[in-house]
């Protein structure tokens, strides 16, 4: 919730300190331990010499273990896969070189919902076994009555039984200790109180302290602790039960902690006849171990989440797959820009060993953008259930990170072009700043993907231009006054570029002979849309080689879109509406941060609908602005919809095939929620699809319930969502996260902006109000055709329209043609083919052994490599996009030859595959196999080889994960 310095002079630095000590007084405590931001910069800046040898020992002991190992405890709704690996991977990284061990157990108490895609990454992690807590009330209900609350959960249908996982689910007292004892009328257990921010009490008196046990008590507190034991014992199938004891913010004294905890266990063992139970300290380890050793055969689910998740009938949690929208766009481009930043610096370092810049300068500059991304994922980060203070937080860390990495790219750019260092570079990555100067110019234009990509990019500029290639080339371009500002223009430039590489582009002052084309703007009167006369349809066609999109001329909305490839025409539609939300606990469920909770339907925004096309031979834009009466010259909404018509001889079907929208959306009146709502006469039953964290479809029928049915129906989209009937699929890509819904046969509606205020206590303590102001204007892609036609697309323009070219100005002092055209050599592309995705491409920097025996042998003997970091160790990850049997092409497995996917780099001296986060040789993982109802034999399981030539064969859905070792140049 709170600032990071602030938690940590508040509680968190105590925590790790007094545990730390407590643990190395009684040999029988134990402690686990979960993100690995608050433990880093303990160990950093507060643990002295003395505490580390303890932390070393404790861990060799087993008494203090870490427990899903990341970053943060990501939130599982409204994150993208590559960041949850992200996060995972940069705390796993810290874990194995300062200590040489692997989390196997995740703690995933907290997120609000669980995602099928999270069991899969933890496996494929090396984890054992897993542990949720958050599901919906009513299932946990009936989980725990049937005792169903562990399973083995193969959360990939791909994947299946390769990656599944035992999984623990937590009843209903979830993982805090039971706050209520029947013989006090304070907590119990929590003998350290609440933590007090900012500043801890200075008599050490903190608010709900537990009554200490004492010889008066002790008999009642054990009674107390023993019926809740047993209670919770009856919902599960062992006798072993997992009592945790702690919550948010404890044990920053853990001395008061343990003395009474001690004197509680020890009375227990005493009189373990009479209560019939015995207890001791223990890790999750500890837990998982013994549910194994009684070698059960388990019920198998299948790769259905928990999502969404409601504690209660009007609480439905899918208010926060909205809130912030602000934030969770400049989380996404965040993380695009790392993903292109990554790939552009290993380029660099193999190809170029004796440039200029400093390496380890560079690295910490891409470091601070991984640890902010890597942060945010934080399950009240990117979810917008944060304070405003705490949101500013997470915004001032991606935008300085962001500009690191910016400035590392530009830095880059010159040091390849033997450009002069006074040159300027002002970078931009997609968004659209002030005019550029009338004066020559470069555009400089990486594509992050190692796809081919042919798309269009856009420039600020002040007056009309030409473009040309490094040759000298003209290049289409199209020129136009922005949507946002009649003082500057767009240009959009067509680019052509082939996988991890970059292009220049001059663009100078026209002079009439080839200078861009100039889009022809025509404007249409407001048209009232309450009182639309259906007999009287003008239908304006507005369209491109793929696709007619036809406007009703007597509302300025869109009426039907026609596939042009096989001539099929849906009737289509769009309104902005809003629901109406209460925010006084007196009258009744609210909408917060996380909550969404619609007083009734949704209500239509607008009057009265104003339009503009904007006609090009590159790009066509309709305007469409929504009024809410008819006089008034100010809108809320708009809707700008781009169709782009790439040339002869481009090969432009991805560009054609997708029709781009930008919502402008705000500010709202408080207490509305904001929706765009899509009717198609498509038949689809109400039957939704929506992504788990960009990695696989989950199918979403549309449930009735007695009450909060609108809410409990909304799923968050993290890239994807679609609708379909027999023949023809509406797919709607985007650039951040967002709550979808489908609330009426063929339709399909997104939440795209919230903006609330409530009284409810516990929010106004946190500061929890979500009254933001502010105008968002996310991004979707639409898709509409065959299944099969979408299904080949709409996962590469999903990736596509993620990683958008990062776009570079520049002027480069005293540059000749002549210098430009010998620098063409620079591209050396990176390409694979269009189902797999080369998801990751860094250099990470780690010193440790990738042999685990050396590793552990140099931290017992205190040898770890301290200084600079590795440059030579390159990591790779390749994941196949389809689930088997999805597309009779695309489903294949691939075979790679990664020595000539990586030639352009230089020439690969040797590839190990590795678990998903690098800490595991790939052979030498076994996890525990769990018995099932399907595989009833119990062992390890195991995974596969990497041929001698380097070449891997990338199975469905697989994410390989590989270190690359190049020779020196």
């Amino acid at each position: 919730f709170f600032f990071l310095q602030e938690s940590m002079h508040a509680y968190a630095a105590n925590v790790y300190t007094s545990v730390v000590e407590e643990l190395m007084k009684g040999k029988l405590r134990k402690f686990i331990a979960v993100e690995q931001e608050f433990f880093r910069l303990w160990w950093d800046a507060v643990a002295t010499d003395k505490h580390k040898e303890q932390v070393h020992q404790l861990l060799q002991e087993g008494r203090l273990e870490f427990v899903i190992g990341g970053q943060v405890m990501h939130d599982e709704a409204v994150t993208l896969i590559d960041d949850q690996i992200l996060q995972l991977t940069e705390g796993h990284g810290f874990l194995y070189e300062t200590f040489g061990i692997r989390p196997q157990f995740s703690w995933h108490v907290d997120p609000f919902g669980a995602s099928a895609t999270t069991p899969t990454l933890f496996a494929l992690a090396g984890f054992n076994a897993h542990l949720i807590s958050r599901v919906d009330y009513d299932l946990k209900a009936d989980m725990q009555k049937n005792k169903k609350l562990q399973f083995v959960w193969q959360g990939s249908p791909s994947l299946s039984e390769s990656q599944e996982i035992f999984t623990h689910v937590m009843d209903q007292y979830s993982y805090c200790t039971p706050s209520q004892i029947p013989f006090s009328n304070r907590s119990g257990f929590y003998w350290n109180g609440i933590a007090v921010f900012p500043d801890p009490p200075k008599d050490g008196v903190y608010p709900n302290m537990s009554l200490p046990v004492t010889d008066t008590n002790i008999q009642l507190y054990a009674q107390a602790m023993v019926a809740n034991i047993k209670e919770r014992a009856a919902w599960f199938r062992t006798s072993d039960v997992l009592w945790p004891w702690g919550c948010d913010k404890q044990f920053f004294n853990a001395s008061v902690q343990y003395s009474n905890m001690d004197l509680l266990l020890d009375y227990i063992n005493k009189h373990s006849d009479e209560f019939g139970v015995t207890a001791q300290y223990a890790t999750v380890g500890d837990y998982f171990q013994a549910v194994y050793n009684r070698n059960l055969t388990w019920e198998i689910r299948d790769s259905q989440d928990f999502l969404p998740y409601s504690t209660e009938p009007f609480q439905a949690w899918t208010g926060f797959y909205t809130s912030r929208s602000v934030l969770k766009g400049v989380a996404r481009r965040a993380s695009s820009l790392l993903y292109a930043g990554e790939s552009f610096f290993t380029q660099y370092v193999q190809k170029h060993p004796a440039g200029s810049i400093c390496k380890c300068g560079a690295l910490k500059q891409l470091q601070s953008l991984r640890w902010a991304v890597s942060e945010v994922q934080h399950h009240d980060g990117i979810t917008g259930t944060e304070s405003p203070k705490v949101q500013n937080m997470y915004m001032d860390n991606l935008m300085y990170g962001m500009f690191s990495v910016k400035k590392l790219m530009a830095s880059i750019i010159f040091d390849m072009n033997n450009a002069k260092k006074s040159g300027e570079v002002y970078s931009s990555v997609y968004n659209k700043d002030s005019g550029k100067p009338d004066v020559d110019y470069y555009v400089i234009v990486y594509n992050p993907l190692a796809w081919n990509i042919t798309t269009i990019v856009t420039a600020p500029v002040n007056v009309s231009m030409s473009v040309y290639d490094e040759l000298g080339q003209s290049v289409p371009a199209q020129i136009q006054s922005s949507a946002e500002s009649y003082s500057i223009y767009d240009l959009y430039i067509l680019v052509e570029i082939s996988g991890l590489s970059y292009k220049k582009y001059k663009i100078k002052p026209s002079n009439g002979k080839q200078s861009a084309f100039i889009g022809r703007s025509v404007k249409y009167r407001r048209k009232d849309v309450t009182r639309a006369v259906q007999q009287s349809q003008k239908l304006l066609p507005v369209a491109n080689d793929c696709f007619e999109i036809t406007f009703d001329q007597t509302t300025n909305l869109m009426h039907s879109i026609t596939n042009r490839e096989t001539n099929q025409t849906v009737q289509l539609s769009q309104e902005f509406l809003e629901y109406h939300v209460n925010g006084d606990v007196m009258k009744g469920p609210i909408s917060d941060n996380y909550l969404f909770a619609p007083d009734a339907s949704a209500v239509p925004v607008s009057k009265t609908v104003g339009m503009e096309v904007v006609f090009g031979n590159l790009v066509t834009e309709i305007r469409q602005y929504f009024f809410s009466n008819v006089t008034t010259q100010d809108y809320s909404y708009a809707v700008y919809t781009r169709m782009y018509s790439p040339p002869e001889g481009y090969d432009g079907k991805f560009l054609c095939r997708r029709i781009e929208q930008e919502y402008s959306v705000g500010p709202l009146e408080v207490n509305r929620e904001a929706v765009l709502r899509t009717s198609t006469n498509l038949s689809t039953g109400q039957l939704l699809y929506t992504d788990d964290n960009g990695y696989q479809i989950q199918r979403r029928p549309f449930k009735a319930y007695v009450n909060n049915t609108a809410a409990r129906n909304y799923y968050p989209m993290v890239q994807t969502a679609y609708i379909e009937d027999d023949t023809t699929r509406l797919v709607l890509l985007a650039e951040r996260a967002h709550g979808v819904s489908s609330q009426g046969n063929g339709q399909v509606e997104v939440m795209l902006h919230r903006r609330l205020w409530n009284n409810l206590q516990w929010d106004l303590n946190y500061n929890l109000t979500l009254n933001d102001s502010s105008v968002v204007r996310p991004v979707f892609w639409l898709i509409l055709g065959t299944k099969s036609a979408t299904n080949a697309l709409y996962r590469t323009s999903a990736l596509a329209l993620e990683h958008r070219p990062v776009v570079m100005f520049g002027a480069l002092p005293g540059d000749e043609p002549e210098q430009l055209r010998q620098k063409s050599v620079h591209s050396s592309p990176v390409t694979v083919p269009p189902n797999l995705h080369l998801q990751t491409l860094s250099i990470p920097g780690w010193r440790y052994s990738s042999n685990h025996t050396e590793q552990v042998r140099s931290i017992r003997m205190g040898k770890q490599k301290q200084g600079d970091a590795d440059f030579s160790r390159v990591l790779l990850r390749i994941r196949h996009l389809y689930e088997v049997g999805e597309d009779p092409v695309l489903s294949q497995p691939v075979m790679v030859n990664l020595k000539s996917l990586l030639k352009g780099l230089g020439s690969v001296m040797s590839v190990e595959e590795r678990s998903l986060t690098g800490t595991w040789d790939i052979n030498t993982l076994k996890r525990w196999k769990w018995k099932t109802v399907q595989n009833p034999s119990k062992g390890f399981s195991k995974s596969m080889e990497i041929s001698d030539n380097c070449t891997v064969t990338v199975h469905p859905k697989e994410i390989r994960t590989f270190f690359v070792y190049f020779q020196d140049q």
